[in-house]
């Protein structure tokens, strides 16, 4: 596979991630009326423009699309990571945004084919991550 195809599948494939999951948290808003969370919504503000500039990114072919996305899908993952700790109880704080005076992403309702959404969102910004850590060593 010539290098450049090779590159642009992982953009595509970057974003095709970040489109399931935009849409994927739209439809939980939207459709099933759940409210985020205060950490959900810092996922949101890194996930929504990954797929805008991923999109635009795979579309012309600039395989420089690494460097903005790159640092959106790293922000994302670190905020995700420790949102699913503090879901999982290995973080000894509460879940102090999901709080009982706020929406709480630790009720049944925020359950996705059995998986809880912090789970999801983790899992997402690190494959876009690791997606994307090749395009930056062939750059570098």
């Amino acid at each position: 596979m010539p290098r450049e195809t090779h590159q642009w599948t992982l953009l595509i494939a970057g974003w095709f991630i970040a489109l399931v999951a935009t849409l994927g948290t739209l439809f939980i808003g939207e459709v099933m009326g759940q409210m985020p969370c205060t950490l959900c919504w810092y996922q949101r503000i890194a996930m929504f423009p990954l797929v805008v500039i991923l999109g635009v990114g795979a579309f012309r072919g600039d395989m420089d699309t690494w460097r903005y996305a790159l640092p959106l899908s790293s922000v994302g993952l670190v905020i995700a990571a420790y949102h699913s700790l503090q879901y999982a109880g290995l973080l000894p704080a509460p879940i102090v945004p999901c709080s009982a005076t706020g929406p709480s992403c630790s009720g049944a309702g925020m359950l996705i084919m059995g998986i809880p959404i912090p789970y999801l969102s983790t899992a997402a910004f690190a494959g876009i991550t690791l997606l994307l850590l090749p395009l930056a060593r062939k750059q570098s």
